[in-house]
């Protein structure tokens, strides 16, 4: 339930960018915003693993967390 919250605030915060920012500006905001989210990751990461889980565990559910909100900011960019 945690990761799903997770990607819906990336998805929120990802809709807020691409609102604000058009045209040549939304590659510049989309490469600030996919670091800044691999950040959050990390930071979530290291979280879960300091609660007990595995890192195996951990990074097949963050593959999900960064990607489709990154993967979602992308595919508009370019569609």
């Amino acid at each position: 339930m945690r990761s799903l919250l997770i990607i819906a605030m990336g998805i929120i915060l990802l809709a807020l960018l691409l609102w604000r920012y058009t045209g040549a500006k939304r590659r510049s905001a989309m490469w600030i915003f996919s670091l800044v989210w691999l950040g959050v990751c990390g930071w979530n990461l290291n979280l879960g693993l300091s609660h007990g889980y595995a890192l195996g565990e951990e990074l097949l559910v963050h593959a999900f967390v960064y990607g489709i909100p990154v993967g979602l900011g992308w595919w508009r960019v370019k569609g």
